[in-house]
């Protein structure tokens, strides 16, 4: 397998990605970049693993696994023109399916997981504004933060009983195709019916 992973140390992902300091304090030594993702999960808010990974990965990387994690939770539901033009670029990365993402994107209901996937899309490179205009470059950390809020709106708007597993989920499945394996995500068993609700730490 071939690590996916472009960065030295976790450190350096804080140094490129400056806005990122806000999940928590960059490590001070040169500790290797998935090892920041255990500390993370043990933290107070392990959610902020999946916006660290999704830092942590290539651009088109990071919305082929947030595609994943919002098809795993969402089943069918997910199947709409966002998701599918995401997965139709990650296929075929082009300049026409960017600028159609993010139109999409734009248009849609941005309380759904998948318009950000759109977006995340349409923030990966080139002009942010149309064509016939000087070029906007989107911010560096725009594509990262649209695949983020993917991932973390479909884990929310579920049982929140299961907040927790699939934040657990997601990230292995993060870290097994940072690592160079299938981001193929592996569904928690389903919460005891009886369980209380899990606190999402957020």
């Amino acid at each position: 397998m071939s690590s996916r992973i472009r960065f030295s140390t976790a450190r350096s992902v804080f140094e490129a990605f400056g806005d990122l300091r806000r999940i928590g304090a960059p490590p001070t030594d040169d500790s290797a970049p998935l090892d920041y993702v255990g500390a993370l999960l043990a933290s107070p808010r392990p959610i902020n693993a999946i916006v660290y990974l999704a830092h942590l990965l290539p651009r088109r990387e990071a919305v082929w696994w947030a595609r994943q994690c919002v098809s795993a939770i969402q089943g069918e539901r997910a199947d709409d023109e966002a998701f599918r033009i995401a997965g139709a670029w990650v296929q075929t990365p082009d300049e026409e399916r960017r600028r159609a993402a993010m139109a999409i994107g734009d248009a849609a209901d941005q309380r759904f997981a998948t318009t950000w996937l759109a977006l995340a899309v349409g923030w990966s490179g080139g002009s942010i504004i149309a064509a016939e205009h000087t070029p906007v470059l989107p911010p560096p950390s725009a594509c990262a933060k649209a695949a983020n809020a993917a991932i973390v709106l479909a884990i929310v708007q579920g049982d929140p009983r299961s907040i927790g597993p699939w934040t657990q989920a997601c990230v292995e499945a993060g870290v097994r195709f940072a690592e160079g394996s299938e981001a193929r995500v592996v569904a928690p068993k389903p919460a005891p019916r009886d369980a209380p609700p899990a606190r999402s730490r957020e």
